[in-house]
């Protein structure tokens, strides 16, 4: 890449055909914000939700950035930013982004959507973890309250926030159950933290699950299929079990068991990060588990494939590809 800016926008909901790499020229960072030269940033499922037109939110307009997830080096402040000096290495945090997408060479953010890059790690490192693992934190530590006696199952375990929920959920003691297709993911996912592994498309996961909790049932689910396996888990849910429905990998948004949820006295929760990030208090909580984890080593980045900037397109096709090594998918900008 030559030294002029490069964005990739999305000019219509297509999916990565609708992707086009442009110049631009970067904005001055307003009052109250701050800009990043951006070293790297990363792809996300809801990304992909996003280009194709059926995510929680669309753009304001077209073309526009996508991207919510980058981590570079301050390089301008904005009139009234304290704390925060440039040359210092920050992360953007996710957030309803909408026209002020990462997937650029620069990206500006209010501090409120920023946090310091955790110390040890690589700019790909640092800029790999936020979206997976404060996905993951809030329904299984916060709300489902993981510790002993706990039976959580995650389905689309080998994901990056499904695998980050294993890790979670096994760090605070719960019983991790992890679900996925192929037979090959069970040694990964059990490396993971899951105390137990599924694989199928769902025929014989309730006797799975009773087996696995002793005939206590789940009570919690940490699911990003979507309609796929509702039908199959909510007859194995334990008493006041809590779903969690943080997305639609099989692109058909559930139908709901009402009897097996009246039977379990069952609570269905769309769930998305991005509201406890607005919070202050929740969004302290999370990023305060998250350093203290890091710090200690008890969780870690997993980088699966790093990308250049003029090879997005090629990235997002890997990514939705299957594939036997899993974590994160990373564009290095600049490379």
């Amino acid at each position: 890449m030559s030294n002029t800016n490069h964005e990739w926008v999305v000019t219509e909901y297509t999916g990565t055909s609708g992707l086009e790499l442009r110049e631009y020229t970067p904005n001055e960072p307003g009052p109250g914000e701050v800009r990043l030269k951006v070293e790297a940033f990363a792809l996300n499922w809801g990304d992909m939700d996003l280009m194709q037109g059926r995510y929680s939110f669309n753009f304001s307009q077209l073309p526009a950035r996508i991207g919510c997830e980058a981590v570079g080096i301050v390089d301008k402040i904005g009139e009234g930013v304290a704390g925060i000096e440039v040359g210092e290495r920050y992360c953007s945090l996710p957030y309803f982004y909408d026209m002020n997408g990462a997937s650029g060479d620069t990206v500006i953010r209010e501090p409120r959507y920023l946090t310091k890059a955790p110390e040890g790690l690589s700019a790909v490192e640092a800029g790999s973890i936020w979206m997976q693992f404060m996905t993951a934190y809030y329904p299984i530590a916060e709300l489902a309250k993981a510790a002993p006696g706990v039976n959580i199952l995650v389905t689309a375990a080998t994901s990056t926030a499904g695998y980050s929920a294993l890790e979670i959920g096994n760090l605070l003691g719960a019983n991790m159950i992890g679900t996925s297709r192929f037979e090959y993911n069970r040694e990964y996912l059990m490396s993971g933290g899951a105390n137990h592994v599924y694989i199928g498309e769902g025929d014989g996961l309730p006797q799975a699950v009773k087996e696995f909790t002793g005939g206590t049932g789940v009570h919690a689910v940490f699911d990003s299929i979507g309609a796929g396996m509702i039908a199959q888990y909510s007859q194995c849910l334990a008493k006041d079990a809590q779903i969690f429905s943080y997305g639609t990998l099989d692109e058909n948004l559930p139908q709901l068991p009402m009897m097996d949820l009246y039977q379990a006295n069952a609570t269905f929760k769309p769930y998305s990060l991005f509201h406890y990030i607005e919070d202050e208090a929740s969004k302290k909580t999370g990023l305060d588990f998250m350093y203290k984890a890091l710090a200690e080593g008890k969780i870690k980045p997993n980088v699966d494939k790093v990308f250049a900037m003029k090879d997005f397109r090629e990235a997002w096709e890997y990514l939705r590809a299957p594939r036997e090594s899993h974590g994160k998918v990373m564009i290095e900008v600049g490379a």
